[in-house]
């Protein structure tokens, strides 16, 4: 894992190489594959740290006020996402499980970054008409339409925080 870390930090995480890991960490490929499926059961985890590092930000904080106060509160998490393509994808990849054995990290980031969501616009001032739950998963959806819309050569118009504060104000303020 170490070694991981170390080439994401010095290449990111596109530079990321199955063979690379297995030199830097002096291990043969085998070792590799007997802890991790495949390359992708790896970035689960290296993503999923980072992920959790800036959900521990996010969960400092005790409610949001404004729309302005939760798309500030959510650019670190938007940022890191939308930085590179491929974590993007990854992301996507990894962020549903289709059986409970198949539940990682990514998953996991996203029902804590749900949970934490949930419990920020509990006694809100935004809308009432709507459980929390629901506003967080809207919330949620809203962010990873921004992002993968940065991505679009045809909606180069907006930033994500920009495209965010639009979706936002008229979810949460309608």
């Amino acid at each position: 894992m170490e070694s991981a870390r170390q080439i994401v930090t010095d290449a990111g995480f596109e530079a990321l190489r199955t063979q690379d890991v297995v030199r830097r960490a002096q291990v043969a490929k085998g070792t590799f594959f007997s802890h991790f499926k495949d390359k992708d059961a790896l970035m689960d985890v290296l993503i999923g740290e980072r992920l959790n590092v800036l959900l521990d930000d996010m969960e400092a904080i005790p409610r949001f006020d404004t729309v302005d106060d939760l798309v500030a509160h959510s650019t670190p998490l938007l940022q890191f996402l939308s930085r590179d393509r491929f974590v993007f994808d990854v992301f996507l990849r990894m962020s549903g499980a289709l059986a409970i054995e198949d539940i990682g990290d990514i998953a996991t980031a996203i029902y804590r970054h749900h949970r934490i969501l949930a419990g920020q616009l509990k006694d809100s001032p935004f809308r009432t008409d709507i459980t929390t739950d629901l506003q967080a998963e809207g919330v949620q959806s809203f962010c990873i339409n921004a992002v993968a819309l940065s991505f679009c050569a045809l909606h180069t118009d907006q930033d994500v925080q920009s495209r965010l504060m639009v979706y936002l104000n008229a979810w949460l303020c309608p």
